[in-house]
């Protein structure tokens, strides 16, 4: 099969719960031994998670916090392009330097195209969220604070339902962008592919292993909202370690480029 580069398409291979556990295992050696970015990125990630819900409350739509934060990890896997790219050097034994890590990264014109993907679902989830509000809790609906939106949501049956519609389409649009950029951004910055290719390469990964790929899936799902809980603050560790953790799985689905056209 072909690429619409023109290239062999990469190939993936099947992976089990021990690769995740491996990948894993990769991932906290290469924060442990690349720590200050790690925990740069992190902080910056959390700052902008912390500035979105601030907005939030200061535009009086402070009931929109939790799906703003829920909505915010979506955009995790474009956030840790930089990860992929510190341990992609780390593993090649190239030096780590912030300017050479950079330059790669803008060099990639198709990471930009991911990105877009990334955050345009990111401003579908919001536009569900109040889609969802409207036809359920009333079409001109507003909250005075935070707390008056949770009395709603959990003392209602209309408020139930929203919950429970509401979690259960984020699930399957954290899922779907999960499937598109798990490979996708890990693949760009090691190989010259276009960005159709590597989501078709990512959501294969997933179709060809798909109990470890949404266990995994599962696993960042509730790491990311336990450690957006306390004020972001958790993200400061937990978004470096499994960013380099995906860059470790991305090694193990993908073939090396050697093998992955065997009659170029």
């Amino acid at each position: 099969m072909s690429s619409i580069s023109g290239k062999t398409d990469p190939v993936v291979r099947p992976i089990t719960a021990a690769d995740v556990i491996d990948a894993l295992g990769k991932g906290l050696r290469d924060f442990q031994a690349m720590p200050l970015y790690g925990l740069a990125l992190g902080g910056f990630y959390a700052a902008g998670g912390i500035l979105i819900v601030l907005s939030a409350t200061y535009f009086g739509m402070s009931y929109l916090a939790y799906p703003l934060a829920a909505g915010f990890a979506l955009i995790g896997p474009f956030a840790a392009v930089f990860l992929y790219e510190l341990s992609r050097r780390r593993e090649a034994g190239e030096p780590i330097e912030l300017r050479a890590v950079w330059k790669t990264i803008r060099g990639r014109s198709e990471v930009g195209w991911m990105a877009f993907v990334t955050v345009f679902i990111f401003v579908m989830w919001m536009y569900q969220v109040r889609l969802l509000m409207a036809l359920f809790l009333g079409l001109n609906v507003s909250f005075t604070s935070l707390r008056e939106f949770i009395n709603v949501v959990l003392t209602t049956n209309e408020g139930l339902v929203f919950l429970a519609v509401g979690n259960v389409d984020g699930a399957v649009l954290s899922l779907i962008l999960f499937s598109l950029t798990v490979v996708s951004f890990p693949l760009l910055l090691d190989r010259e592919v276009d960005f159709i290719t590597a989501m078709i390469t990512s959501v294969r990964a997933v179709v060809t292993s798909p109990l470890p790929m949404i266990g995994w899936a599962a696993v960042i799902v509730a790491v990311l909202m336990v450690s957006a809980m306390p004020l972001f603050l958790g993200l400061l560790v937990t978004l470096p370690v499994l960013g380099h953790t995906t860059w470790h799985l991305y090694r193990r689905i993908v073939a090396p480029a050697e093998v992955s056209s065997p009659h170029a």
